[in-house]
Formats: structure tokens, sequence, C-alpha cells
């Protein structure tokens, strides 16, 4: 699973999600920091991109468009860094895996995941 971390997360995520067997890239080495969350999507659909977030604006243009991909995992959490949430991030990909190939977005906190399936 391809997995592009969005601005908002700290490039600490790609080694981290890099030694659990998924491919991460971090959106500031492939694309402008002031990238308006659109193109974020359509880099990662693009790509075969999974977009994961700490915002919701994904979502809501999710819905607005009503599309069915990229899929987005974005994490609820004060902090957002992998030791913190690392663990229930990952279990929440791992528990999604078979929806995120589909299109859906999974919202993860440190206690419990949510998974809406897309088109919304």
């Amino acid at each position: 699973m391809r997995i592009l971390v969005d601005m908002n997360l700290s490039p600490l995520w790609v080694p981290y999600l890099a030694r659990h067997g998924f491919e991460a890239l971090h959106w500031s080495s492939v694309g402008r920091p002031s990238a308006p969350d659109a193109e974020i999507l359509a880099f990662a659909a693009a790509n075969g991109y999974i977009v994961f977030t700490h915002d919701l604006d994904f979502g809501m243009l999710l819905a607005a468009h009503e599309t069915r991909g990229p899929s987005v995992v974005q994490v609820r959490s004060q902090d957002v860094l992998p030791s913190a949430i690392g663990e229930a991030v990952l279990g929440a990909i791992q528990a999604a895996q078979p929806h995120l190939e589909k299109g859906a977005i999974v919202t993860v906190d440190p206690v419990r995941q949510r998974i809406r399936l897309l088109p919304i």
C-alpha cells in the first residue's frame, strides 16, 4: 500500500510507515508546501496513493465531488507524532485495508477508528 503523508504531519511518518511495510512519501518531497488539498488529492489519485492527514478538508472534498478515491486516513489527536499514535494508525490501516483499496475514509483517534466507504 502506498501512503502520501500530508504537509500537516511530520516527515517522521515516512520512515515509521516504511519500517512497517508501507511505501510512504511526504508531500514536501513531491509538491509545493502551499498546494491546495485538491492538488494533493489529484496527485494521490493519479499515482495510487492513500492520503494520510490531520486535516478534515479531504473528506469534505471527496464528499463534494462524490468520488470513490483516493482513500484518506485522517488522524484526530492532539499529538500526531508516530511515537504517540503510530500503533493506533497502523492497526487502523491494517484493519481497513480492503476498504482503503476500494475507496474509504478512515478516521483514527487514540482509542478507536471509523470507516466510511466512498463515495459519500
